[in-house]
Protein backbone atom coordinates (compact mmCIF):
# COMPACT_ATOMS: atom_id res chain seq x y z
CA UNK A 1 0.00 0.00 0.00
CA UNK A 2 1.07 3.57 -0.57
CA UNK A 3 0.85 6.62 1.66
CA UNK A 4 0.83 4.60 4.86
CA UNK A 5 3.41 4.93 7.62
CA UNK A 6 3.28 1.79 9.82
CA UNK A 7 5.33 3.61 12.45
CA UNK A 8 3.22 6.75 12.49
CA UNK A 9 0.04 7.84 14.19
CA UNK A 10 -3.07 5.98 13.02
CA UNK A 11 -5.30 8.01 10.72
CA UNK A 12 -9.07 7.69 11.02
CA UNK A 13 -9.79 7.66 7.30
CA UNK A 14 -12.99 5.61 7.54
CA UNK A 15 -11.35 2.28 6.71
CA UNK A 16 -10.43 -0.40 9.22
CA UNK A 17 -6.98 0.17 10.80
CA UNK A 18 -6.76 3.42 8.83
CA UNK A 19 -5.32 1.51 5.87
CA UNK A 20 -5.45 3.40 2.53
CA UNK A 21 -7.25 0.66 0.64
CA UNK A 22 -10.40 0.61 -1.49
CA UNK A 23 -12.77 -2.30 -1.96
CA UNK A 24 -11.61 -2.63 -5.56
CA UNK A 25 -7.99 -3.01 -4.48
CA UNK A 26 -8.65 -5.18 -1.43
CA UNK A 27 -7.90 -8.88 -1.08
CA UNK A 28 -9.96 -9.14 2.13
CA UNK A 29 -13.31 -7.34 2.43
CA UNK A 30 -15.00 -7.01 5.82
CA UNK A 31 -18.75 -6.42 5.91
CA UNK A 32 -19.96 -4.87 9.19
CA UNK A 33 -23.45 -5.87 10.32
CA UNK A 34 -24.89 -3.76 13.18
CA UNK A 35 -27.51 -6.28 14.29
CA UNK A 36 -28.48 -7.71 17.68
CA UNK A 37 -32.27 -7.96 17.49
CA UNK A 38 -32.36 -11.56 18.79
CA UNK A 39 -29.85 -11.03 21.62
CA UNK A 40 -31.51 -12.50 24.69
CA UNK A 41 -29.32 -11.41 27.60
CA UNK A 42 -27.29 -8.29 26.92
CA UNK A 43 -27.81 -5.83 24.08
CA UNK A 44 -25.14 -3.65 22.53
CA UNK A 45 -23.32 -5.86 20.03
CA UNK A 46 -24.93 -3.93 17.16
CA UNK A 47 -22.46 -1.20 18.16
CA UNK A 48 -19.54 -3.63 17.91
CA UNK A 49 -18.50 -2.73 14.35
CA UNK A 50 -18.39 1.00 15.16
CA UNK A 51 -16.34 0.71 18.34
CA UNK A 52 -13.90 -1.72 16.72
CA UNK A 53 -13.47 0.61 13.74
CA UNK A 54 -12.78 3.51 16.10
CA UNK A 55 -10.26 1.51 18.15
CA UNK A 56 -8.52 -0.08 15.16
CA UNK A 57 -6.33 2.92 14.35
CA UNK A 58 -4.75 2.75 17.82
CA UNK A 59 -3.00 -0.55 17.05
CA UNK A 60 0.59 -0.98 15.89
CA UNK A 61 0.94 -3.13 12.82
CA UNK A 62 3.94 -5.37 13.32
CA UNK A 63 2.92 -9.02 13.42
CA UNK A 64 5.38 -11.78 14.42
CA UNK A 65 3.89 -14.32 11.99
CA UNK A 66 3.40 -12.07 8.95
CA UNK A 67 6.12 -10.05 7.24
CA UNK A 68 5.01 -6.50 6.44
CA UNK A 69 1.56 -7.17 7.85
CA UNK A 70 0.69 -3.53 7.21
CA UNK A 71 0.81 -4.24 3.47
CA UNK A 72 -2.32 -6.38 3.79
CA UNK A 73 -5.00 -5.05 1.47
CA UNK A 74 -8.05 -5.10 3.70
CA UNK A 75 -11.15 -2.96 3.33
CA UNK A 76 -14.22 -2.58 5.53
CA UNK A 77 -17.50 -1.40 4.01
CA UNK A 78 -19.35 1.47 5.60
CA UNK A 79 -21.63 0.55 8.48
CA UNK A 80 -25.18 0.67 7.17
CA UNK A 81 -27.21 3.39 8.87
CA UNK A 82 -30.38 1.85 7.46
CA UNK A 83 -29.72 -1.59 8.97
CA UNK A 84 -28.68 0.01 12.27
CA UNK A 85 -31.91 2.01 12.48
CA UNK A 86 -33.96 -1.06 11.57
CA UNK A 87 -32.11 -3.10 14.19
CA UNK A 88 -32.68 -0.52 16.91
CA UNK A 89 -36.39 -0.41 16.15
CA UNK A 90 -36.74 -4.20 16.20
CA UNK A 91 -34.48 -4.56 19.24
CA UNK A 92 -36.83 -2.35 21.24
CA UNK A 93 -39.67 -4.69 20.29
CA UNK A 94 -37.65 -7.79 21.17
CA UNK A 95 -36.72 -6.34 24.58
CA UNK A 96 -40.40 -5.82 25.35
CA UNK A 97 -41.19 -9.36 24.18
CA UNK A 98 -38.34 -10.97 26.15
CA UNK A 99 -39.28 -9.07 29.29
CA UNK A 100 -42.86 -10.37 28.98
CA UNK A 101 -41.53 -13.88 28.31
CA UNK A 102 -39.54 -13.91 31.55
CA UNK A 103 -42.62 -12.89 33.54
CA UNK A 104 -45.35 -14.92 31.83
CA UNK A 105 -43.63 -17.84 30.06
CA UNK A 106 -42.77 -18.61 26.46
CA UNK A 107 -46.18 -19.77 25.24
CA UNK A 108 -48.01 -16.67 26.44
CA UNK A 109 -45.29 -14.36 25.17
CA UNK A 110 -45.22 -15.91 21.70
CA UNK A 111 -49.00 -15.58 21.43
CA UNK A 112 -48.99 -11.93 22.50
CA UNK A 113 -45.96 -10.92 20.41
CA UNK A 114 -46.44 -13.08 17.31
CA UNK A 115 -46.47 -10.01 15.03
CA UNK A 116 -43.16 -8.74 16.40
CA UNK A 117 -41.51 -12.18 16.25
CA UNK A 118 -42.64 -12.65 12.64
CA UNK A 119 -41.35 -9.21 11.68
CA UNK A 120 -37.92 -9.89 13.19
CA UNK A 121 -37.69 -13.31 11.53
CA UNK A 122 -38.66 -11.92 8.10
CA UNK A 123 -36.20 -9.04 8.41
CA UNK A 124 -33.40 -11.38 9.38
CA UNK A 125 -34.05 -13.56 6.32
CA UNK A 126 -33.76 -10.43 4.18
CA UNK A 127 -30.50 -9.52 5.93
CA UNK A 128 -29.12 -13.01 5.31
CA UNK A 129 -30.06 -13.01 1.62
CA UNK A 130 -28.62 -9.53 1.13
CA UNK A 131 -25.34 -10.63 2.70
CA UNK A 132 -25.23 -13.84 0.68
CA UNK A 133 -25.64 -11.97 -2.60
CA UNK A 134 -22.95 -9.47 -1.59
CA UNK A 135 -20.50 -12.22 -0.64
CA UNK A 136 -21.08 -14.22 -3.80
CA UNK A 137 -20.05 -11.16 -5.81
CA UNK A 138 -16.92 -10.69 -3.71
CA UNK A 139 -15.97 -14.37 -4.04
CA UNK A 140 -16.48 -14.21 -7.81
CA UNK A 141 -13.84 -11.46 -8.02
CA UNK A 142 -11.32 -13.44 -5.97
CA UNK A 143 -11.75 -11.58 -2.71
CA UNK A 144 -11.95 -13.18 0.74
CA UNK A 145 -15.17 -12.10 2.52
CA UNK A 146 -15.54 -11.55 6.24
CA UNK A 147 -18.28 -10.35 8.61
CA UNK A 148 -17.92 -8.10 11.63
CA UNK A 149 -20.97 -8.32 13.89
CA UNK A 150 -23.17 -7.75 15.67
CA UNK A 151 -24.60 -10.84 17.28
CA UNK A 152 -23.46 -14.28 16.16
CA UNK A 153 -26.45 -14.84 13.87
CA UNK A 154 -25.05 -12.32 11.38
CA UNK A 155 -22.61 -14.41 9.24
CA UNK A 156 -25.12 -17.02 8.00
CA UNK A 157 -25.40 -15.44 4.56
CA UNK A 158 -21.62 -15.43 4.16
CA UNK A 159 -21.34 -19.10 5.11
CA UNK A 160 -24.13 -20.01 2.69
CA UNK A 161 -22.24 -18.15 -0.06
CA UNK A 162 -19.11 -20.18 0.70
CA UNK A 163 -21.24 -23.32 0.56
CA UNK A 164 -22.05 -22.48 -3.07
CA UNK A 165 -18.39 -21.81 -3.89
CA UNK A 166 -16.66 -24.76 -2.20
CA UNK A 167 -17.48 -28.44 -2.57
CA UNK A 168 -16.01 -29.10 0.88
CA UNK A 169 -15.08 -26.87 3.80
CA UNK A 170 -15.06 -26.83 7.57
CA UNK A 171 -15.71 -24.31 10.32
CA UNK A 172 -13.41 -23.61 13.24
CA UNK A 173 -15.70 -22.07 15.87
CA UNK A 174 -14.24 -20.28 18.90
CA UNK A 175 -17.12 -19.80 21.33
CA UNK A 176 -18.44 -20.25 24.84
CA UNK A 177 -21.71 -21.54 23.35
CA UNK A 178 -22.44 -24.31 20.86
CA UNK A 179 -25.18 -22.30 19.07
CA UNK A 180 -26.91 -25.55 18.05
CA UNK A 181 -30.47 -24.71 19.12
CA UNK A 182 -33.13 -25.33 16.48
CA UNK A 183 -34.57 -21.93 17.34
CA UNK A 184 -34.47 -19.79 20.45
CA UNK A 185 -37.34 -17.85 21.97
CA UNK A 186 -39.17 -17.95 18.64
CA UNK A 187 -36.33 -16.51 16.57
CA UNK A 188 -35.42 -18.92 13.76
CA UNK A 189 -32.12 -17.16 13.04
CA UNK A 190 -31.21 -16.55 16.66
CA UNK A 191 -27.65 -15.94 17.78
CA UNK A 192 -28.08 -19.26 19.61
CA UNK A 193 -28.96 -21.09 16.37
CA UNK A 194 -26.25 -20.03 13.92
CA UNK A 195 -24.46 -23.39 13.75
CA UNK A 196 -27.70 -25.38 13.67
CA UNK A 197 -28.74 -23.27 10.68
CA UNK A 198 -25.36 -23.83 9.00
CA UNK A 199 -25.67 -27.60 9.47
CA UNK A 200 -29.19 -27.47 8.02
CA UNK A 201 -28.50 -25.29 4.98
CA UNK A 202 -24.86 -25.95 4.04
CA UNK A 203 -24.44 -29.48 2.71
CA UNK A 204 -20.80 -28.82 1.74
CA UNK A 205 -19.85 -27.85 5.28
CA UNK A 206 -18.39 -31.22 6.23
CA UNK A 207 -16.85 -30.49 9.65
CA UNK A 208 -17.77 -28.14 12.47
CA UNK A 209 -14.95 -28.00 15.02
CA UNK A 210 -16.04 -26.18 18.17
CA UNK A 211 -13.42 -24.98 20.64
CA UNK A 212 -13.97 -23.60 24.15
CA UNK A 213 -17.64 -24.54 24.57
CA UNK A 214 -18.64 -24.27 28.22
CA UNK A 215 -22.34 -23.28 28.32
CA UNK A 216 -24.53 -25.79 26.51
CA UNK A 217 -27.96 -27.45 26.74
CA UNK A 218 -28.69 -31.19 26.90
CA UNK A 219 -30.29 -31.08 23.45
CA UNK A 220 -27.19 -29.48 21.96
CA UNK A 221 -24.94 -32.10 23.52
CA UNK A 222 -27.11 -34.87 22.09
CA UNK A 223 -27.04 -33.27 18.63
CA UNK A 224 -23.26 -32.96 18.71
CA UNK A 225 -23.00 -36.64 19.68
CA UNK A 226 -25.36 -37.80 16.92
CA UNK A 227 -24.01 -35.68 14.06
CA UNK A 228 -20.60 -36.90 12.93
CA UNK A 229 -19.95 -33.54 11.30
CA UNK A 230 -19.54 -31.99 14.75
CA UNK A 231 -16.41 -32.27 16.89
CA UNK A 232 -16.53 -30.36 20.17
CA UNK A 233 -13.54 -29.51 22.34
CA UNK A 234 -15.20 -28.48 25.59
CA UNK A 235 -13.51 -25.89 27.75
CA UNK A 236 -13.60 -28.17 30.80
CA UNK A 237 -11.86 -30.97 28.91
CA UNK A 238 -9.20 -28.58 27.62
CA UNK A 239 -8.55 -27.31 31.14
CA UNK A 240 -8.62 -30.74 32.80
CA UNK A 241 -6.16 -32.12 30.23
CA UNK A 242 -3.90 -29.15 30.85
CA UNK A 243 -4.00 -29.79 34.60
CA UNK A 244 -2.88 -33.36 33.85
CA UNK A 245 0.10 -32.13 31.85
CA UNK A 246 -1.18 -32.00 28.27
CA UNK A 247 0.22 -28.98 26.47
CA UNK A 248 -1.77 -26.51 24.40
CA UNK A 249 0.42 -27.45 21.44
CA UNK A 250 -0.70 -31.07 21.73
CA UNK A 251 -4.33 -30.03 22.03
CA UNK A 252 -4.04 -27.68 19.05
CA UNK A 253 -2.63 -30.52 16.94
CA UNK A 254 -5.70 -32.61 17.78
CA UNK A 255 -8.01 -29.73 16.84
CA UNK A 256 -6.25 -29.22 13.50
CA UNK A 257 -6.50 -32.93 12.66
CA UNK A 258 -10.28 -32.56 12.62
CA UNK A 259 -10.27 -29.74 10.05
CA UNK A 260 -10.52 -30.21 6.27
CA UNK A 261 -8.36 -28.32 3.77
CA UNK A 262 -10.65 -25.27 3.47
CA UNK A 263 -11.40 -23.57 6.78
CA UNK A 264 -13.80 -20.82 7.75
CA UNK A 265 -13.18 -19.23 11.17
CA UNK A 266 -16.13 -18.13 13.30
CA UNK A 267 -14.89 -16.21 16.33
CA UNK A 268 -17.38 -15.28 19.03
CA UNK A 269 -15.52 -12.97 21.39
CA UNK A 270 -17.10 -14.72 24.40
CA UNK A 271 -14.83 -17.66 23.61
CA UNK A 272 -12.21 -15.56 25.41
CA UNK A 273 -12.01 -15.14 29.16
CA UNK A 274 -14.69 -12.57 30.12
CA UNK A 275 -12.04 -10.35 31.69
CA UNK A 276 -11.12 -9.56 28.08
CA UNK A 277 -14.70 -8.93 26.93
CA UNK A 278 -16.81 -8.12 30.02
CA UNK A 279 -19.59 -6.41 28.06
CA UNK A 280 -20.23 -9.16 25.51
CA UNK A 281 -23.85 -10.25 25.23
CA UNK A 282 -23.58 -13.54 27.13
CA UNK A 283 -20.29 -13.77 29.07
CA UNK A 284 -19.29 -17.12 30.59
CA UNK A 285 -16.53 -17.79 33.11
CA UNK A 286 -13.54 -19.68 31.72
CA UNK A 287 -12.24 -19.34 28.19
CA UNK A 288 -8.97 -18.38 26.54
CA UNK A 289 -6.40 -15.65 26.41
CA UNK A 290 -6.17 -14.02 22.99
CA UNK A 291 -2.63 -15.29 22.48
CA UNK A 292 -3.80 -18.90 22.89
CA UNK A 293 -6.27 -18.38 20.06
CA UNK A 294 -3.64 -16.60 17.96
CA UNK A 295 -1.38 -19.63 18.42
CA UNK A 296 -4.20 -21.91 17.26
CA UNK A 297 -4.82 -19.79 14.16
CA UNK A 298 -1.11 -19.71 13.31
CA UNK A 299 -0.83 -23.49 13.57
CA UNK A 300 -3.90 -23.97 11.37
CA UNK A 301 -2.22 -21.99 8.59
CA UNK A 302 1.20 -23.61 9.21
CA UNK A 303 -0.47 -27.01 8.70
CA UNK A 304 -1.32 -26.01 5.13
CA UNK A 305 -5.03 -25.26 5.63
CA UNK A 306 -6.60 -22.50 3.55
CA UNK A 307 -8.61 -19.78 5.30
CA UNK A 308 -11.59 -18.99 3.06
CA UNK A 309 -13.36 -16.43 5.24
CA UNK A 310 -14.07 -15.45 8.82
CA UNK A 311 -16.33 -13.59 11.19
CA UNK A 312 -15.88 -11.83 14.51
CA UNK A 313 -18.97 -11.29 16.64
CA UNK A 314 -20.47 -10.32 19.99
CA UNK A 315 -18.15 -7.39 20.86
CA UNK A 316 -20.11 -4.74 22.76
CA UNK A 317 -19.17 -1.43 24.38
CA UNK A 318 -19.23 -0.82 28.10
CA UNK A 319 -20.68 2.22 29.84
CA UNK A 320 -17.15 3.49 30.44
CA UNK A 321 -13.84 3.05 28.63
CA UNK A 322 -13.00 1.16 25.45
CA UNK A 323 -11.50 -2.09 26.74
CA UNK A 324 -13.88 -4.34 24.78
CA UNK A 325 -13.25 -2.31 21.62
CA UNK A 326 -9.50 -2.55 22.08
CA UNK A 327 -9.58 -6.33 22.52
CA UNK A 328 -12.04 -6.66 19.64
CA UNK A 329 -9.79 -4.66 17.32
CA UNK A 330 -6.82 -6.83 18.24
CA UNK A 331 -8.84 -10.01 17.69
CA UNK A 332 -9.86 -8.68 14.27
CA UNK A 333 -6.21 -7.87 13.44
CA UNK A 334 -5.23 -11.46 14.30
CA UNK A 335 -7.95 -12.80 12.00
CA UNK A 336 -6.89 -10.48 9.18
CA UNK A 337 -3.20 -11.35 9.52
CA UNK A 338 -3.69 -15.09 9.63
CA UNK A 339 -6.07 -14.90 6.66
CA UNK A 340 -3.52 -12.85 4.74
CA UNK A 341 -0.75 -15.31 5.58
CA UNK A 342 -2.94 -18.12 4.25
CA UNK A 343 -3.74 -16.10 1.12
CA UNK A 344 -0.06 -15.45 0.41
CA UNK A 345 0.82 -19.13 0.79
CA UNK A 346 -1.97 -20.26 -1.52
Amino acid sequence: MTDFDPNGVGIANGNIFGFPCTEEDADIVIIPIPWDATASYGKGTSNGPKIILDASTQLDFFHPDLEKAYDTKVFMSQISKEWKELNDNLSAKSVSYLDYLEKHGESAAKEKYITEITEINKTQVALKENLKERCLKLISTGKIPAVLGGEHSTPLGLIEALNEKYSSFGILQIDAHADLRTAYEGFTQSHASIMYNVLSSCENMHKLVQVGIRDISDAEVLLSQKDNRIETFYDWDIKNQAYAGKTWREQVNEIIQQLPENVYISFDIDGLNPSLCPNTGTPVAGGFNLQEISYLFAKVVASGKKIIGFDLNEVAPGKEGDWDANVGARALWELVCITEKSRRSH
